[in-house]
């Protein structure tokens, strides 16, 4: 049963009154000496009840919220003690109050604990990408400059591969550039109607002799118009990296598909392949910065490793986002949804 601070000055008070009652009754036939007894009756009694009510009021609720705030530094939020013997309200609230305060702040520390090791990741993977093509066009040119110079095929097949290594260096900084203001929200979707079908029918040919080179035929499925409203070049860069990695990681002599499907106010734009698939363990982190799901494959020297995770803001700059269903040896499908054409 909790009790709380009225009720224990109730009993208390009840208490004293019984025994000072009884005394008074008895008072007529007490001698010296049983005035005396009474009189240490009554001290104990009121000394007891008192004491047990300080104990139990106060400080026993005290060692309470000492015990709840051992318990929080070694984060054991569960054995918390909840219940008391006496309801002391006060305390019971400020004890509850720190429960509610350490553990909303252990969840804060978790959460940039969290954020903490991304950043870390994330300034390794940018010093890793970055340094592949600066080294790369820094020896080209030293090796020039040593004396390569002087042979003009040389010179030219140098000169060549360090202006592919800066362009590649060019594109991922601009992919850092552009991820830094989708996050920031200052990036603005030129929006208007326009053609999808014929979009990804451009950028089926623009891919045509990468799919060609692992025997994937890539499949169209679109014989009339399907006219949305929204940012037509950053969607054909959403098409291009999809459908690019579908190519990527399908399997030789496999199919990608791209569809696109009617609802009520948008069309869902599909990529589908049948290749390898991802595992579950990577399906929510495909679409982070530099992930890879194959670490072991070697990454194409066009790609920055920031496509996926492009289109992810672009999509969800046009209020919609990218839905993702992969079975191991099945394939991978991507899809999303944009707004019928006004």
């Amino acid at each position: 049963m909790n009790l709380n601070s009225r009720t224990l000055a109730l009993l208390t008070s009840l208490a004293v009154a019984i025994v000072l009652t009884a005394f008074l009754a008895l008072a007529s036939s007490f001698s010296s000496r049983g005035f005396v007894v009474a009189l240490v009756i009554v001290f104990v009694c009121c000394f007891l009840l008192l004491h047990l009510s300080y104990e139990a009021l106060v400080f026993r609720e005290v060692k309470h919220v000492y015990s709840s705030l051992e318990k929080l530094k070694r984060q054991d939020f569960k054995k918390v003690e909840s219940r008391s013997t006496f309801a002391a309200d006060p305390l019971k609230k400020i004890k509850d109050e720190i429960y509610m305060i350490a553990e909303g702040k252990q969840q804060e520390i978790d959460e940039l604990k969290r954020l903490q090791v991304m950043r870390r990741e994330f300034l390794a993977d940018v010093s890793h990408e970055l340094k592949t093509p600066i080294f790369a066009a820094q020896g080209f040119i030293h090796t020039l400059l040593d004396g390569a110079m002087d042979d003009p095929m040389v010179r030219d097949k140098f000169l060549q591969k360090a202006a592919r290594s800066l362009d590649g260096l060019d594109a991922l900084v601009q992919d850092l550039i552009s991820i830094s203001q989708f996050e920031k929200g200052v990036v603005e979707m030129a929006k208007r109607n326009f053609d999808v079908a014929q979009l990804a029918h451009e950028v089926a040919e623009q891919l045509e002799q990468k799919a060609a080179e692992l025997q994937i035929t890539l499949h169209v499925e679109a014989t009339e118009p399907v006219m949305l409203y929204a940012d037509a070049n950053r969607i054909r860069q959403v098409l291009i990296n999809l459908i690019d990695n579908a190519i990527k990681y399908g399997r030789r002599g496999g199919n990608v598909w791209i569809t696109f499907e009617e609802g009520k106010r948008k069309y869902t734009i599909t990529v589908k392949d049948d290749g390898t698939g991802i595992a579950e363990e990577h399906i929510n982190r495909i679409f982070e910065r530099f992930y890879r799901v194959d670490k072991s494959r070697a990454r194409d020297n066009t790609s920055t490793g920031l496509g996926l995770s492009i289109c992810k803001h672009i999509i969800e700059a046009h209020r919609s986002f990218i839905a993702i269903k992969s079975e191991m040896g099945k394939g991978t499908t991507l899809r999303f949804k944009l707004l019928k054409a006004k």
